[in-house]
Order: C-alpha cells, then structure tokens, then sequence
C-alpha cells in the first residue's frame, strides 16, 4: 500500500494538471463573454466582475452569426450522413473478405489521418475553383468527407470484427445473402461503433475551420470563420469574439457529455471479442 501511494498521488496530480490545462480555455472563453470591453482589457485580469449580457444580444442579434450556424448545421449532417452511407459497407467489406489490394487499401484509408489539411488546401482550392464550386455547401461537404470517411471506416471495422463470424455462417445455412448477412446481422450488431464514428465526425465537421477558411466567401461562412471575421482592422470586440465562441461550442460540448458514456462503450466494444 504504501509503494502504490506516491504512484497514485502522482496520477492524481497528472489527471488534476491536465483537467486544468483542458478546462481553463473553455472557463475563460465562457467568463469573458460576460464581461464588457473595458473589463476585459483590464490588467491585471479581473476574476471578479459584474456579469453582462450585451455581448449575446449582439451575437443574436447579427443575421450573419445566425446564418453561419445554419451553415454549419447543413454541412456537419450531410457530410456526416454521406461518410456513414459509404463508410459502413466499406468497413463490413474490409472485416470479413480477403480480396487483392485490401491491405493497401485499408493503408490509404488511415494514411488521409495523417496528412496535415493545409498540404492539401492549396490543390483542393485550385480544383474547387476549376469546377466553380467555391463558396458552396457542396465543396465543404465533400472535403470534409475526406477526413471523416476514415474515422467511419476504423471504427466500424474494428466494431464489425468483433461479431462472430458463427452468426454468419449460420445465417449462410439459412440461405441469407451478402446483402441479408450486413443489413440484418452486421449493422444491428454494429451499431454501437456506426453511432460513435458519427458522432465524432460530427463534432469534428462542426469545429472545422482552415478549409471553410479558405473555400467559402460570402454566402456559405461556418460559424468558426465568422468567428473569426470579428477581428478586423484595429477593432478587437473580444465580448463579442467570446459570446460567438461559447454559442458554437457548448451545444458540441453538452451532446458530448451527454453521449460520452456510449461513445466509450462503443469504442470499447470493438476491442474484446
């Protein structure tokens, strides 16, 4: 007992560490936003002040912060929906069948993890502009497939290789298809993993933002990049800039905490057979 003891007081000092380094940002972002324009440039910081609500009556009051949220609401559902409609057989097809160029293939799903988007913005850009494209919902819905499509596919197949193959080979005896194996057996029993792989993409579509940066104008800004926009010539409202922050964040962050115990129980279903 007493050799565990320092081990474990120094776990717990880690865990507190970082909690606090995690949590701070977000405390800050969210008191600030009730602060008016000289408390917030006051120095040294003030942790004690009088709270307003001026900052969000500005940011609701702005059609474009209202329009940007839409925005990001139409492009994280559909680009969601679409990375599980093609992630999904995907995945049940690299679980189960041995076919030529499987290995390669399941590399170049996991290798678009590891490419920094701003290689790829450039080109992207390029052939945005080509096709006539930019500033659509249909060119951010398609990039931001590209990096949610993996996340569905290795989730999903780590999910579906965890369900005995005895239920499809009795299945099988019963005279099931491929097609009556995934859709009736597969997709129920993986489920779980599909939801969690969603949800994550979900949330990582909706906090996107260097390619909304880059690939809209005007009539299709997300709410990170109106957020941003606010910081302009030597105007700095950081009320304003933080009441935005928090209206963005804390609905991702309330359905997180609200679904955290199934996003656990899916990932950690996959891992033992």
């Amino acid at each position: 007992m007493s050799l565990r003891t320092p081990g474990r007081l120094l776990h717990g000092l880690g865990l507190l560490v970082v909690f606090a380094v995690t949590v701070f940002p977000f405390y800050w972002m969210v008191s600030s936003s009730f602060k008016t324009q000289n408390d917030l440039l006051a120095s040294p910081p003030l942790w004690l002040f009088s709270p307003t609500l001026a900052n969000y009556a500005d940011v609701f009051a702005d059609q474009k912060v209202v329009n940007a949220v839409i925005n990001s609401l139409i492009v994280a559902l559909c680009s969601t929906g679409l990375s599980v409609a093609l992630g999904t057989p995907a995945a049940f097809a690299l679980a189960r069948y041995e076919f030529r160029g499987k290995a390669d293939l399941w590399f170049w799903f996991i290798s678009n993890r590891f490419i920094s988007p701003i290689v790829l913005a450039l080109p992207i850009y390029i052939l945005a502009r080509n096709l006539g494209i930019l500033d659509t919902h249909l060119v951010l819905i398609l990039v931001y497939i590209t990096f949610i499509l993996p996340i569905v596919v290795w989730i999903s197949t780590d999910q579906f290789r965890s369900i005995p193959k005895d239920l499809e080979e009795a299945a099988r005896l019963e005279g099931a298809n491929q097609f009556t194996i995934f859709w009736r057996i597969y997709l129920p029993l993986g489920l779980p993993g599909i939801a969690v792989s969603a949800i994550f993409g979900f949330i990582f579509s909706w906090n996107e933002l260097l390619y909304a940066l880059i690939l809209t104008r005007r009539d299709v800004q997300t709410a990170p990049v109106v957020a941003t926009s606010f910081m302009s010539g030597y105007e700095l409202p950081w009320g304003k800039i933080m009441a935005t922050g928090t209206v963005i964040v804390l609905p991702v962050t309330i359905f997180a905490i609200l679904v955290s115990r199934h996003m656990v129980r899916g990932l950690t279903m996959g891992a033992t057979k």
